[in-house]
Parts: C-alpha cells; structure tokens; sequence
C-alpha cells in the first residue's frame, strides 16, 4: 500500500507538472514550425564557412530558429558540417538550436519565472563563445580531419530524417503571405507534429522523473548534496555538479525543464539550474551518438569542452544576476500535486489543444503520415554528398 502511495503520488506531480506546460508547449512548438516554415536550412552550410564573429552570429540565429529536439540538432550539425560549414560554427548552431529556442523559453518562464528564461537567453550566447575559446585554443586540425572522415561515413544517429527535413516556403510576396499559404500552413503542421515526435519521449521521461525525484528523495538529501549550508560554495558547486546531473539524467530537450524545475525547488544554485538547462547535448545517449558520428576522440573533446564552456557560462550567469539582485529569494518552481479546476491554465490547455487539433488535421490531410515513418530514418546518401 505505501508503495502504491509512492507511485501515485509521483504520478500525480508528474501529471501536475504537464497539465502546467501544456499549452505553453503547444504554443512553443507552433510558434517554432512557423519560424521554420519560413527559414530554409539550405543556406547553412554557405553562411558558417568559418569561426568568425559573424559566422558564430549567424549560427546562433539559425540554431534559434531550428527544432528544439536535441537529436535532431545534433544530426543537422553534422549535416551542415559534411556539407563544408566550419565544424565549430556547426558545434555553434548545435548549442543554440537547444538554448535559444522559443518554446525552451515559453516552458522555462511558466515553470521557473522570466529571470530564468533571461538567464538562459543571456547566457547562451556566453557559453558559444567559451566554446569558440575552447576550440580554438585546444581542437586541432587532425582532429578535424578524423572528425569529417568519420563523419563522411555517415553511420545513423537519431532523426536523421527530421534533421533533414526542409520544407521552408521562401518565395511567395510577404512574411505574411507564406505563412498564411496553402504550402506555408501544411509546412507549419508537418514541423509541428515532427517536433512533438521527436521530443514526446524526453517531456514524458523528464515529467516522470522529476515527480519521482519530488515524491521521493527527502530534502534533506537534496540539501546535503548541493551544499546549501555554505552559501558561498554552493554557488560554485551548482554550475559544476548541474551537467553531471544531466549527463545521467537521460533527458534532453524541453523535458528537462521540470526537473530543473525540481533541484532548484530543493536547494541548487541558480547557476547550478542554468547550467543543469545547457547540458541536454551532453546526456549519455547523445554522448554515444557523438561516437558514432565523429569518433571517440573528438566526442572527448566535446564532452570537456562543451562541460567547461557549460559550467563557466553558468558561474558568469550566477554573478552577474547576483550582482543585479535578479536571482529569485523563494523557490516557488511549479511542482505541484494534480489539481485540474476550471481556472486560466484549463481555459488555455482547451483553446490550444483545439488549435493542436486543427493542426494536426492539416498534417494527416497533407502526407504526414508518411514523413513520420521516414522521420526517424537515415538521412538518403545524396543529401550529404
């Protein structure tokens, strides 16, 4: 009976925590299809041909401008990286297309507050350019070379087929005029039903384990591990132990916002919660694709720089939002029990799951179905070439 309780009481939280974020995925992920309904990934690789400042610009508006799904970031990085870009501007894009992007900050801000989403928007930008630091001090040019050789392999990872999947509509008369389009509505549709396929699983294992985390691991425990008693070491020690948390935690993409949402509620640093968010491209299944996509050198490389550059950024974050007096005093995160009233976030969840319906109808009147079974597929050897 009393483990009966335990399950369903994480299940509750669970449940809690997604009726939360419900439409503001929804939202997010509309918002997302539309921006890449009408900015085509074909020109990639011509506008990152090397590490310069306008270059890393460039790939940071790319990547915020992409899917939030981690596998598919990965998998279009190296894409655009067999296709000539530079491999840091690629690693550039890689990063941004999980930080940078809106519905990230939609679910961040309903779940944590806007100082977070501003934190993360801020502090994105710091860490692409300790990466770029990074790579140009310490990645050689051999490792390069036996990075695209591998990469030229072309042995599969996760959505590959999403990754390449371009349906962008980029002549037409105004903004307006192709979103508003028969071809930009279906494109709109596709994008959004291929995003919530390619991340269903982390927001539905990051809901599950962060109401695991909440329901059973004492506070105490939390406490003790992030060091909450010395004030001043705990803000150091958050940013370095949050990408450890992360690596192990298996979830990437929006889904590791609730359990962000869950250590910060139980005692990590503020900057140990940012850098928690950086650290869904270095999660061990995304770790193991970095092997076989570039070798097992340079996915050493990655994870030490990528670590590094996480957990500076997030120390810098920390600082400077504590400086500015902008780190909240309560630790309020919306990680609650199960409680469905007819309030606004329910009035919300119905006018967007409507519109998630008539989406949804677009997508299975336009072919949708069968780009869904490819999604998931090896991308075809003549796109890459």
């Amino acid at each position: 009976m009393a483990l009966m309780e335990a399950i369903v009481r994480a299940l509750s939280m669970a449940f809690a925590m997604g009726w939360e974020i419900l439409w503001p995925l929804i939202l997010g992920f509309t918002l997302s299809g539309i921006v890449q309904a009408v900015v085509s990934h074909s020109e990639m690789s011509r506008l990152l041909p090397d590490d310069r400042p306008r270059s890393i610009g460039i790939a940071l508006g790319l990547g915020a401008a992409s899917s939030s799904c981690s596998y598919a970031a990965v998998a279009l990085a190296r894409s655009i990286f067999r296709k000539g870009a530079n491999f840091t501007a690629a690693m550039a894009f890689e990063l941004a297309s999980t930080n940078l992007v809106l519905e990230l900050s939609i679910i961040i801000i309903v779940l944590m507050g806007w100082q977070f989403a501003l934190a993360e928007f801020i502090g994105a930008p710091i860490m692409v350019a300790i990466m770029v630091l990074l790579f140009r001090m310490f990645l050689s040019p051999l490792l390069v070379r036996e990075a695209k050789e591998q990469a030229d392999r072309g042995l599969s990872g996760r959505m590959e087929g999403h990754a390449e999947m371009d349906m962008a509509v980029t002549e037409g008369g105004s903004l307006w005029q192709r979103i508003t389009s028969d071809e930009g509505l279906t494109a709109i549709s596709h994008y959004f039903v291929m995003d919530w396929a390619s991340v269903w699983m982390d927001i539905v294992g990051g809901l599950l384990i962060a109401g695991a985390l909440a329901a059973w691991v004492p506070h105490e425990f939390w406490q003790g591990f992030f060091l909450t008693d010395h004030p001043l070491l705990a803000k150091l020690w958050g940013p370095l132990i949050g990408p450890l948390v992360a690596v192990v935690s298996f979830v990437c993409s929006v889904g590791n916002i609730p359990l962000a949402a869950v250590l910060w509620n139980n005692g990590i640093s503020f900057g140990g919660v940012i850098a928690f968010i950086f650290a869904d491209l270095i999660v061990l299944p995304i770790l193991d694709i970095y092997r076989r996509y570039y070798g097992p050198r340079m996915t050493g490389f990655l994870l030490a720089a990528f670590y590094a550059a996480m957990a500076g950024a997030a120390l810098i974050v920390e600082a400077l939002f504590g400086a500015l007096g902008l780190i909240p005093e309560e630790r309020k995160a919306q990680v609650v029990e199960a409680s469905v009233t007819w309030n606004y976030t329910t009035l919300l969840n119905v006018a967007f799951l409507v519109l998630a319906a008539l989406l949804i109808w677009r997508f299975m009147k336009t072919g949708g179905p069968e780009m869904l079974r490819i999604m998931n597929a090896p991308a075809q050897p003549s796109v890459d070439s």
